[in-house]
């Protein structure tokens, strides 16, 4: 390890850059005049996005604009194939962006071991990704799951940590990749591929991550850090299920609506009573969260303004037309995370002895919606 200092004269003064630098990573710290501004900056960490879908061609698009870290992804298909042509095209209503990464594949081995895996692949699709996940986090290296609902590793500090079989039925995440080297994160960002290649950003852009444990590491400074400098708007929590129960309260009502009568958030909105089911369904993830000791309450009537808002934030005007998740998915004929968004929070409204009736009419039509998708 070597220690040094780095002196760049910029407008306004000198920049005074103390760094203490070793193999694995640097730290800087700078300095203007005698005003001290702490930057925890990782110097081209190694970065693997896992899945370049919307929320992954979303990063990919902002971490590779910035070029803070060697970058690379994990895709297929026609998407892998016109990111390799082209690049990623991100859309944004203030700016386009085409970003490359230093490295693509769809063969997960061919890559070394990563600092830090973005894992962006829906909740059904990660336990098929574990062994792939090992081989990329290494000995030292750790991954953030940016997915819906609950996540694989949501026992982990309660009285009985184990793995949950509707979500990890084989439990090769738990038991392959451990809850050790996962971290979590809570995405507000609506993104859509539009084309091979395309993603296009329509609002929103908070990331709140998070260690399973709701301890503050190192590791999770450095990633939140690392987001930043990209033009990620990412925050540290200490209380990452309480975040996840808060975003159910979107999730839930919207993606699951919106699938299965195939209207943009602002459509159930004009419908009183598709409004009313939402609604419904907002006040079963209130009570599930509180059966299992998580107070949200607050929370509800922001969660009905922005049903009526067509899904936009407090702070922005209204939109139409926005299409979550699960609304692209069946779309596309895609599989719908049915388990993490509402299958798992039955699961736990059983354990907690909660009724949950809204969600318990909606869930077995999902589902039926769900086999319906994976036999085309």
């Amino acid at each position: 390890m070597s220690v040094g200092t780095v002196i760049k004269m910029v407008a306004g003064g000198p920049l005074i850059f103390c760094c203490i630098q070793s193999r694995a990573n640097q730290i800087c710290y700078r300095k203007r005049s005698y005003r001290l501004r702490h930057i925890v900056r990782i110097s081209r960490m190694k970065v693997c996005i896992f899945g370049a879908g919307a929320v992954g061609g979303y990063l990919l698009g902002r971490m590779g604009n910035a070029g803070a870290a060697t970058l690379s992804v994990v895709a297929r298909g026609a998407q892998k194939e016109a990111i390799e042509m082209n690049g990623l095209r991100l859309e944004t209503p203030t700016e386009t962006i085409i970003a490359r990464p230093d490295f693509i594949t769809d063969r997960p081995s061919d890559l070394p071991e990563q600092d830090v895996t973005f894992v962006a692949l829906k909740a059904m699709g990660q336990p098929a990704a574990a062994d792939a996940l090992c081989h990329l986090t290494g000995q030292n290296g750790y991954a953030v799951f940016a997915a819906n609902g609950i996540p694989w590793w949501w026992k982990v500090g309660s009285h009985k940590p184990e793995s949950l079989p509707l979500l990890d039925p084989d439990a090769a995440l738990w038991n392959r990749l451990t809850p050790e080297r996962a971290l979590g994160c809570v995405v507000y960002s609506a993104n859509e591929v539009i084309a091979p290649g395309v993603v296009r950003h329509l609002g929103n852009n908070r990331w709140v991550l998070g260690e399973p444990n709701g301890h503050v590491s190192t590791r999770l400074k450095n990633v939140v850090q690392l987001l930043l400098e990209s033009g990620v708007n990412a925050e540290a929590s200490t209380r990452l299920h309480e975040e996840i129960w808060i975003k159910l309260l979107r999730n839930a009502s919207v993606n699951s609506l919106c699938a299965l009568t195939r209207l943009p958030i602002d459509g159930l909105a004009d419908d009183p009573e598709l409004l009313a089911q939402a609604e419904a369904i907002v006040d079963d993830i209130v009570a599930v969260a509180q059966g299992q000791g998580y107070d949200i309450s607050e929370h509800r009537i922001a969660a009905f303004e922005q049903l009526r808002r067509g899904g936009a934030e407090a702070s922005t005007p209204p939109v139409r037309g926005l299409r979550p998740s699960m609304l692209q998915d069946v779309s596309a004929n895609r599989p719908l995370e049915v388990e993490a968004v509402l299958g798992q929070v039955q699961a736990l409204a059983r354990e907690a002895k909660v009724p949950c009736p809204a969600i318990d009419a909606v869930l077995p039509v999902l589902r039926g919606l769900n086999r319906s998708l994976l036999r085309d």
